[in-house]
């Protein structure tokens, strides 16, 4: 896969991501990009975002987004808008549906995937063949996310 040097940085009205890291992937984990989730007026970081490129079996259960937002700054929707903010980079790679997952008890991760527009596929609890699986691990919401009917301007 080829990376897209011009998706470094991405800006959007309250926020800006900056590439932290592209990377690859291996025979488990499929190429993706990880960015700082920052706040465009004062340039502190508020958490991370990555979209994953492509689709296999772990990424399934893994998602094509994933998404940490720091403590004191969840309740803002910035999960929300940097989600959204990947969009025409997932367009630029032919990826017109996203998968989104999350623990099936997450609530804040549900109703952002929910308010993206996902829809929920099944919940379901990863095999142990999976490559994030560990003992206990909780059973995972899992949602697809058509992205091909957002409009630029939707952006």
């Amino acid at each position: 896969m080829d990376f897209l040097d011009e998706y470094n940085t991405i800006e959007g009205e309250l926020l800006e991501l900056a590439i932290i890291e592209k990377n690859p992937g291996n025979d488990k984990e499929i190429p993706f990009y990880w960015y700082n989730i920052l706040l465009k007026e004062t340039k502190e970081i508020i958490g991370q975002i990555s979209l994953r490129v492509g689709k296999n079996y772990h990424s399934y259960y893994n998602g094509n987004v994933g998404y940490y937002i720091e403590e004191e700054f969840r309740g803002h929707s910035y999960a929300f808008m940097a989600t959204k903010m990947l969009f025409p980079l997932a367009l630029a790679h032919q990826q017109t549906e996203l998968y989104l997952c999350c623990n099936e008890d997450n609530v804040p991760s549900y109703k952002t995937i929910k308010k993206l527009g996902g829809v929920l596929v099944e919940t379901v609890q990863p095999p142990k063949d999976y490559f994030g699986y560990y003992e206990g691990m909780p059973k995972q919401a899992i949602f697809v996310l058509k992205i091909q009917y957002y409009k630029e301007k939707e952006l």
